[in-house]
Parts: C-alpha cells; sequence; structure tokens
C-alpha cells in the first residue's frame, strides 16, 4: 500500500503543476545538453566545435569532427558522451548506447552517461538495465547538469517501477519532487500510481486535478472513466467520456470505453460504436474481442463466434476465450462442441468457475451426469450457488433416481429463485409432488 503522506503531497496541492507537459519524456527523448558537464574538464578543439555543432542540433557536423578525434582518443569520455549523444538524436539507440557504455568505461562517475545510456534503454524496453543506470544515476552528483537532470533520473525510475512496484514508483517520485516541482505528467502517474493501490479518491482526485489544466488528456480522461466504471456509474462516465471524445475525437481507447460503457447500460448504439472501432483497428485483438462480447449480449452468438475463433487460432490455450467460444457454441445448440471448448478450459485454468458451469452445462445437455456432478462440484469450490445451478444439481440428481439429494436441491432452487424462473419452478414442483409423494 502506498504511504499516505505520498498522495497527500502529490494530490492535495495543485501548485507548480505545468500546463504542456510531454507524456513519458524522460524515455523518448535525448539528454537535454551535450556534455559540457563531463570529464575530462579540458576539452580539445574538434569536441568543442563539435559542441557547438551539437548546440545548433548539426548532427553530422558533430560526427565529422568526433569520429576521428574518437578513434585517435579511444578513452575520451566526453568526446564518446557527446558522439553517442548525437547518434541518440538520430534515434540510432545501438550506435547511441554502445557510445554511452564506452563514455561510462572511460569515466564511470559521469552522471549524463549514466542518465543517457538509462533513458536509451528505458526506450528499447530493456527495463532491467535502464533501471539499473537510471540508480546509478541518482547516486552521482549532477554537476553542472543541474537539479533538474537528476530528477529527470527519478522520474524515468518512476516510470519504470510502476510496473512492479508501486511503493518504490512513489518513492522515486518523491525523489524527483524535492529536485524539482511537479509537473502534470507527475499528477497523472500519481493518479495511476494510486489507482494501482486501490486509493481510489486519491487518484480520482488526480485525474480531474490533470483534467482541470487539460481537459483533453486522453490518459487522464480514460484513468477517470476506469474509476467511475468499476464504482459503476455509467452515465456519470458516459458523460465524461463523449466530451473526451469531442476533444480527441476517434481516440480507440476512449471510444472503447464508451462503447463499453454504453452495452452496460444496454443501450443499442453500443453496437455500431464498436464495429466502427473495429473496422480502424481489425487487427487490436482488445478491440475484436469487445466486438465480440457486444454481438454477444446482443443475441448474435454466430457472428461473435467468428471472432471469437480468429481470436482462438492466435491464442488457443486462453481460457477466457475458451470460456467465451464455449458460451456461443452453447446459443447456438452445439453442445458437443462446447463441452470440448470448456473441457479444455478447465485443464488449462482448474480454478476458473465460469468454466466448470459452462462444463457442467454441456454435460447435462449430453446425458453425461457424473461429468455434471464432479462439474458443479469444482464450480462450487470457487463460486456460490444461484438458482440455475440448484436446478442443475436437482435434475441431474433427478435422472439418477437419487431421491432425496434431487428434492434438497429442488427446495433450494425454489427458495432462491424468487419467482424469476416461472417455467422451471412449474418444473420443480411437479417433480418435488412426485418425488415426494404429495397429492
Amino acid at each position: 500500500m502506498l504511504r499516505c503522506a505520498f498522495f497527500a503531497l502529490l494530490v492535495a496541492s495543485a501548485a507548480g503543476v505545468a500546463q504542456n507537459s510531454a507524456p513519458n519524456q524522460e524515455q523518448q527523448a535525448p539528454n537535454a545538453q551535450p556534455a559540457s558537464a563531463a570529464a575530462p574538464q579540458s576539452v580539445g578543439e574538434p569536441v568543442a566545435g563539435a559542441e557547438a555543432d551539437l548546440v545548433k542540433s548539426d548532427w553530422k557536423a558533430a560526427e565529422a569532427k568526433l569520429d576521428p578525434w574518437v578513434a585517435a582518443h579511444p578513452a575520451d569520455a566526453r568526446a564518446l558522451f557527446d558522439l553517442g549523444y548525437a547518434a541518440d538524436a538520430e534515434s540510432r539507440l545501438d550506435d547511441a548506447a554502445s557510445l554511452y557504455r564506452r563514455a561510462i568505461e572511460a569515466n564511470p562517475q559521469s552522471f549524463l552517461a549514466h542518465l543517457s545510456l538509462g533513458l536509451v534503454l528505458a526506450r528499447q524496453n530493456k527495463l532491467a538495465e535502464a533501471h539499473a543506470e537510471l540508480a546509478a544515476a541518482t547516486s552521482l552528483d549532477s554537476g553542472d547538469a543541474g537539479s533538474a537532470a537528476k530528477a529527470r533520473a527519478w522520474r524515468a525510475l518512476a516510470r519504470i517501477d510502476r510496473n512492479t512496484d508501486t511503493t518504490e514508483a512513489s518513492n522515486d517520485l518523491l525523489e524527483a519532487l524535492k529536485l524539482t516541482p511537479e509537473t502534470l505528467e507527475d499528477t497523472l502517474l500519481a493518479a495511476n500510481l494510486a489507482d494501482q493501490a486501490g486509493e481510489y479518491a486519491a487518484a480520482e482526485t488526480a485525474y480531474r486535478r490533470v483534467l482541470a489544466k487539460n481537459p483533453k488528456s486522453a490518459p487522464a480522461n480514460a484513468g477517470l472513466a476506469h474509476l467511475l466504471i468499476a464504482r459503476k456509474l455509467y452515465p456519470e462516465a458516459e458523460t465524461l467520456l463523449r466530451a473526451a471524445l469531442e476533444q480527441t475525437p476517434d481516440d480507440p481507447a476512449i471510444t472503447a470505453q464508451l462503447a463499453a460503457v454504453l452495452a452496460a447500460q444496454d443501450k443499442a448504439e453500443a453496437l455500431p460504436l464498436i464495429q466502427k472501432l473495429h473496422d480502424a483497428h481489425p487487427e487490436d485483438s482488445a478491440i475484436t474481442r469487445m466486438l465480440a462480447e457486444v454481438l454477444a449480449e446482443a443475441g448474435d452468438a454466430a457472428g461473435s463466434d467468428l471472432l471469437y475463433v480468429r481470436l482462438l487460432a492466435a491464442s488457443p490455450n486462453d481460457p477466457a476465450l475458451l470460456i467465451d467460444h464455449g458460451q456461443n457454441l452453447i446459443r447456438q445448440l452445439k453442445y458437443a462442441q462446447a463441452f470440448t471448448a470448456f473441457d479444455k478450459a478447465t485443464r488449462l485454468d482448474p480454478a476458473n468457475g465460469d468454466g466448470w458451469s459452462g462444463l457442467a452445462f454441456a454435460a447435462s445437455r449430453m446425458n453425461q451426469p457424473s461429468i455434471t456432478l464432479h462439474a458443479l462440484t469444482m464450480r462450487s469450490k470457487y463460486l456460490p450457488e444461484v438458482p440455475a445451478s440448484y436446478f442443475l444439481w436437482a435434475i441431474t440428481y433427478d435422472s439418477l433416481h437419487q431421491r432425496a439429494a434431487a428434492a434438497a436441491y429442488y427446495h433450494h432452487f425454489l427458495d432462491s429463485s424468487a419467482g424469476k424462473f416461472p417455467d422451471q419452478e412449474w418444473q420443480a414442483r411437479q417433480r418435488l409432488k412426485l418425488l415426494e409423494n404429495k397429492p
């Protein structure tokens, strides 16, 4: 659980929030200055000239001066860094990483080399290596690079740590805030961390703070909508998402959230909205999955299942996909195929109660009472009994002529159904008259 002091610091005050913070800046751009702060202090004329070219963003001119110098002075940490900086700016990340490593070998105390190498590795998604370099940078004197550069290292660490340890990420962000004022990106990250940690009130406050400064922030709109959807505040979420789409039309994540909210409210416009989104992103598995769910809810089991079959071709051992596929097969009365799908799902994920529910129903339709009872027994370990499961227990025991057990479950069914299943309730009462020899 994140510390309360962390949220008090990041959520309570809006002071110092910048309005135009670039997303993921720490991982997307090279270092903001050439290595005028890097050792050694003395510098050859070609290196000084190259640094003047770097300031003007003339990468090729800088490289033309630095290449022969580095060939003649392979241990010049400053020149190696400058050459790495040019490669970094040109998005030649492998070359940049190699040159930054050589700069570190020449001068292990180079703050800028550790920082820049860490940022390059993060951009290459080599997060463990990036973390080590960024942590090293935070332990070094930033020199002329200043406190803002060290804060950048802490922020980059926070973005890496958020994937594995929200408490550590919060500590990283706090260290950055000791050095520089809070930015919108800080507030957004704080909201994300609070959300992950279950501090939903703090997360909502932080998301709303971001939106007050930048209503077009897609991550903040999506994050706040996620909180509202989780609390089933669908009308409020719908209003928020519609306004967000006016700011950023056709944003796929926000459109998908709006479709989900509309579907939860049984609004007809959910289906055309998600179909349009799917047409624009046909290879996006998450969108395809959502369309399949909405089609199933709309009663188009066959159309839905075509999408699930396509998804299963790419992920044949996904238990959730198998269960959804099985449910569509049940709706199409294809019980044998459904049985196969549910059986595979429960083998892959024995703790999935929905898989056992589907297997029990399919087995019942195929007149396999022993498998039905086994599946119901397994289901009861993970899910509470409901009227449908009580009724399935009852008719299965009834088919096996186990009168006492069948009668007990018919009673359980009638006690829990509360008039919601009139046909099955009539059947249960009729069977009880026979089982209990009542006139």
